[in-house]
């Protein structure tokens, strides 16, 4: 055994103690059986057996970068948001990208939707942006929500994602067929992280300094501009580099070439809502840009990578819950549930204290809080009193809500949302297929009509096909032939 040279630093247990010898265990003898005494061989692999967190049930398999959020335009007749208060303000970001349905060791390059998670750092405290590079979503109830996870994750019985289950479930649900068209079109596997939009999807509230109201959708436009591979490159590229978008990621930041994505919003007058043609809180739906343009506010760029994946990426925590002075909720039902459901995964996942971790802590502002105690606790409230309200000098609340209040009336119960002229669940999808061109729509039926036909039961197959049908009607033809043609093989 080697002594040490002086050169390095001494090696430790998590105790601080030197460790003499890091490549033989503790022995009766030579060639004998372990020691229970060997201390530091029994740390090792106890802190190894629990060096993995359990992984996300959603959105599994991600990257992750740092970098700065600029203000280009003043939107302080919309919001009183502190980080969007000045053109040229800059604001810490931390973005998480992710697939859905895979787990932790499946491929980047799979037809699914992609998360776009942001993290603004700001002088009030973190803001967390939770979105997709979709600007809609399967289901506009987040009481279906694990229903439909269930459908897309692996079946109890034969471990494997079965196209009966996804189908069944989509051709059940026709307010899936506007999502389902765009995730089988062009845009359904993009070429990397870097090059594909980002939206918040759901409906958010701005309130500004006089108190009034506005409605809100984010978009971040690549300015990579739009690269998707189709089934056949994305099937080659997934069995060759499993890591294709994590790699692509981190390298196009090492070598130089930081992303970057112009950010625009939608804003909606708060008294356009009730009488808007369709529910602007139903996430399956867009605003059509002509009744709503968007407007750049800003500009995020990512330059930094993270110095480790399990600390920066994995323990990440975002929470559609976390707002600012300025911006707040909606009565989006999916958003509703997501509020109480994304923290509490990580409050499962991580630990109660998982919003004190570097990555999650506020960087630009600090956690005054009366919680205490828990894994990773560390002590950081010192003798200070934990109760409120206290004559100590504790924190106080400030009396000012974040955002504005929303009117409500009517009895508790579970309604179903009200409807509005144009609630339909087959419109936009339609309209999304109609804008394609001609060789857009092909690849699009072609796509589905290849996840379709793997389905066993006809039942399900022509439930499918029906919801397509219902949204246009050459659609639906065309991938009534392609299944049939497929089935028949």
């Amino acid at each position: 055994m080697a002594a040490h040279d002086g050169s390095r630093p001494i090696l430790t247990t998590e105790s601080g103690a030197p460790v003499a010898d890091n490549q033989n265990l503790e022995t009766a003898g030579v060639g004998g059986p372990a020691l229970l005494q060997d201390q530091h061989l029994f740390e090792k692999l106890a802190r190894f057996n629990r060096e993995r967190i359990p992984e996300r049930v959603v959105h599994a398999r991600g990257a992750g970068a740092y970098g700065t959020f600029t203000v280009t335009a003043d939107v302080t007749p919309y919001t009183r948001a502190a980080f969007l208060s000045e053109v040229g303000k800059e604001t810490e970001v931390f973005v998480r990208f992710s697939t859905v349905a895979g787990n932790l060791g499946a491929a980047d390059a799979v037809r699914d939707p992609r998360g776009f998670a942001v993290k603004f750092y700001t002088e009030d405290g973190n803001y967390d942006l939770v979105g997709n590079n979709t600007p809609v979503f399967f289901i506009k109830d987040a009481l279906k929500f694990p229903d439909f996870i269930h459908t897309q994750k692996r079946d109890p019985y034969t471990g494997s994602q079965e196209p009966d289950s996804v189908w069944d479930f989509w051709g059940l649900s026709p307010e899936a067929t506007h999502q389902v068209t765009w995730l089988f079109g062009d845009r359904g596997i993009p070429a990397s992280y870097r090059h594909m939009n980002g939206y918040g999807s759901h409906t958010f509230q701005w309130v500004n300094e006089d108190g009034e109201q506005f409605w809100v959708k984010y978009h971040f436009k690549t300015d990579q501009g739009i690269r998707n591979l189709t089934a056949e490159e994305a099937a080659e590229l997934a069995g060759k580099d499993p890591d294709s978008h994590q790699r692509d990621l981190r390298q196009a930041i090492e070598a130089g070439r930081p992303p970057s994505w112009t950010v625009q919003v939608q804003l909606m007058p708060a008294a356009d809502a009730a009488a808007y043609r369709f529910n602007p809180f139903d996430l399956t739906k867009v605003w059509p840009h002509a009744d709503y343009p968007p407007i750049e506010i800003g500009r995020m760029t990512l330059n930094r990578n993270p110095d480790n994946v399990f600390a920066e990426v994995e323990q990440s925590a975002f929470s559609p819950a976390h707002f600012v002075p300025g911006i707040g909720p909606s009565p989006d039902k999916m958003l509703q549930g997501r509020l109480f459901a994304y923290a509490d995964a990580h409050r499962y996942r991580v630990g109660i204290n998982a919003d004190q971790l570097p990555v999650n802590r506020p960087h630009a502002a600090e956690a005054r809080t009366y919680g205490r105690d828990g894994a990773l606790y560390d002590g950081r409230h010192g003798r200070d009193r934990n109760y409120e309200p206290n004559s100590f000098g504790g924190p106080a609340e400030t009396g000012r809500p974040l955002s504005a209040p929303v009117a409500v009336s009517g009895t508790t119960g579970t309604h179903a949302a009200a409807v509005h002229a144009e609630d339909d669940d087959f419109v936009q999808a339609g309209s999304l297929y109609r804008l394609m061109d001609e060789g857009e729509r092909a690849r699009l039926v072609a796509n589905l009509a290849g996840a379709i036909s793997a389905v066993s039961r006809d039942d399900i197959a022509e439930r499918a096909v029906a919801n397509f049908r219902a949204a246009d009607a050459e659609f639906g033809a065309r991938l009534e032939k392609a299944v049939a043609d497929r089935r028949a093989i």
